[in-house]
């Protein structure tokens, strides 16, 4: 089971989630959940989601490095730059993944699993606010 969380940066709520059944490539899950990011509203993504400049100008996400070119001292430092900002998005992640229903196999039946991830998505947005 895979799950796309959309994590709002400012008090670090969960906006909205999507699940795909089996593995399923971040970007192709977002494309197919059909979420929609508003155009002045910036997107930071890690690189699972290379390709999404198409469909969201306004987004940011690190450089990948290849054999055959690595990541230079620039690059490395603009990678660096993202990942401290997408920080607060991880710590929430984190926070779902502590109930363990998205970080272990999930093994209970498949039609109860979106709404579960619902469910622990508004607890942790019940403790971001609190």
């Amino acid at each position: 089971m895979k799950t796309q969380v959309v994590i709002n940066k400012a008090d670090r709520t969960i906006i909205c989630t999507a699940i795909s059944n089996g593995k399923c490539h971040d970007f192709k899950l977002f494309k197919e959940s059909k979420t929609h990011i508003r155009p002045d509203i910036l997107a930071e993504t890690d690189t699972g989601y290379i390709g999404i400049k198409k469909l969201h100008t306004n987004s940011i996400l690190p450089k990948k490095r290849s054999k055959k070119c690595p990541l230079t001292a620039e690059d490395k430092a603009a990678n660096h730059k993202i990942s401290s900002e997408r920080v607060s998005n991880e710590h929430a992640i984190g926070f779902m993944k502590r109930f363990n229903i998205i970080a272990d196999r999930y093994r209970n039946r498949r039609k109860r699993f979106g709404l579960r991830v619902n469910l622990i998505a508004g607890i942790c947005n019940y403790h971001a606010i609190a």
